[in-house]
Formats: C-alpha cells, sequence, structure tokens
C-alpha cells in the first residue's frame, strides 16, 4: 500500500455510553474532518466530539460504494477521515468488504479498537464470563439469517459444553434461540438475560431463565438491538473482593 498518503481511521465507537470510547478513538473523532458514522447503531451524542466544521454522512442511507467514495474524495483532498463503527470492528463489524476496497484504491488504513457492546453488557451487570469451576470460556456468536453460519457452529454445538455464551443479532428469534440452547444441551432452569441497548441512556435488562425468557422479551417488545447472555455465570456476583455463587453456595476468591 501507498504510505504517502493520509490514512482512513477506522474507529471503535463502544457500546453506547459516549464516554466510553477509547481516548485514542476520541482524539481522532474529535479532529477529523470527514467522519462516516453507523448511524442507527452509533450514539449519535458521539459526534459532539466533531469540530466545527466537520463533514458528518449517516452510512445507514448509503451504499458501500457511496461510502468508499466519500473516503477517497476526502484522502484526495488530503482530509482527517475516521469511520466510525458500533461496538468494536472485529466483532460483526463489516470492515472487511470496506477496507478491500480500499486498498484496491491504494488507500491505506487503520484500526483504534472500541469497547464491544458484550463488555458493556456484563459491566452494566456486574456479571464475570469466566468463573472458576463455572466457566472458563466465553461463546460469542449469532443465529443464522440472512448472513449463513456454519453448521459446525450451531447454537446447538455450542450449547453442549454449557459454557458462558453471548449471543448477537438474535433477539427477534428468541423462541428458537431458546429451543436450540436447550436442545443443545443447557437445562431449561439456565439464567440468562436479554440486554437492550447496553450502556445506552435508555439501557432495559431482562432477566430469566431459559424457561421463561421468551415471554419477559415479549412482554418487554425488545425485538432488536440486544443481546442474549446465558450460562450459570449468571448466578455470581461481586462481594467485598469476592466471587459468590447464590446458587450453588461456592465462594470463589478472585
Amino acid at each position: 500500500m501507498n504510505t504517502n498518503i493520509n490514512k482512513v481511521h477506522f474507529v471503535g465507537a463502544g457500546p453506547g455510553d459516549k464516554e466510553l470510547i477509547t481516548l485514542k478513538g476520541y482524539k481522532l473523532l474529535s479532529n477529523a474532518d470527514v467522519v462516516i458514522y453507523a448511524g442507527s447503531l452509533v450514539n449519535p451524542e458521539l459526534l459532539d466530539y466533531c469540530k466545527e466544521g466537520c463533514e458528518i454522512h449517516d452510512s445507514a442511507y448509503m451504499t458501500l460504494e457511496e461510502i468508499i467514495n466519500v473516503m477517497e474524495k476526502g484522502i484526495k483532498e488530503g482530509k482527517s477521515v475516521v469511520r466510525l463503527q458500533t461496538g468494536d470492528f472485529s466483532i460483526y463489524g463489516s470492515i472487511r468488504e470496506q477496507v478491500e476496497d480500499l486498498a484496491k484504491l491504494d488507500i491505506d488504513y487503520d484500526c483504534t479498537p472500541g469497547v464491544s457492546s458484550f463488555l458493556g453488557a456484563s459491566s452494566a451487570l456486574g456479571v464475570e464470563y469466566t468463573v472458576p469451576e463455572v466457566s472458563q470460556s466465553v461463546v460469542i456468536t449469532r443465529m443464522e439469517g440472512r448472513t449463513p453460519v456454519p453448521a459446525k457452529e450451531s447454537i446447538e454445538s455450542f450449547a453442549q459444553h454449557q459454557t458462558s455464551m453471548v449471543i448477537f443479532l438474535s433477539v427477534q428469534e428468541i423462541e428458537k434461540v431458546v429451543e436450540k440452547l436447550i436442545n443443545g444441551g443447557y437445562p431449561k432452569t439456565t439464567p440468562i438475560a436479554v440486554i437492550y441497548k447496553a450502556t445506552w441512556p435508555d439501557e432495559k435488562v431482562v432477566k430469566g431463565t431459559l424457561e421463561d425468557i421468551a415471554s419477559k422479551v415479549k412482554e418487554n417488545d425488545i425485538k432488536k438491538t440486544a443481546l442474549i447472555m446465558v450460562g450459570e455465570f449468571l448466578g455470581t456476583t461481586y462481594n467485598n473482593s469476592k466471587l459468590y455463587d447464590k446458587d450453588f453456595k461456592h465462594e470463589y476468591r478472585k
């Protein structure tokens, strides 16, 4: 790639709370001349950090070609261009197509990570995904939809391990998710939580078990922008620098 030209800066916006962007991401955003942000997913309050006169584009109303054209134009004009992506772009971030097109144009880029929503969700609940004697692994996955999922990565296959699991982009089919989790091996009494817009001002948390979570999600009219968290780790809380499992009466030291 040609390194003698300006770079496009991909910046992870964080899970929602405008203060959860990294310091490096904030600096890039506040100095940008052109910002393209994922308007349907990124908290618009983050745009308060942009300087006066910054050219702002909402990619919710743009095609990939239009996004690349804005980037190319900005780079050719010697401007600082920031692509503001939701959460951290390494998880369902959809930047691969963009960087491939930038490579064709010999435009360089760099990436500044962000706080993923699955981390914001655990903090909102005050839980730890990895708890001694309960779970030492975290599965991050999604239901198949318009984007297919390899058969070997089905929710049922992951559920066999009964470890901590976070399911993205699937709350609209919560009943199917629950069915797959139970068929895969999780007991019906397994704790589960659905977090709508984690860390946003209008965050909503719905807790239950695999037996009743679907009805609770419907009662709360949650249909999108939510994470599903499942596993026995949800039965744990922090207390005086120790971790206690309320259900199993075990005491764990951090």
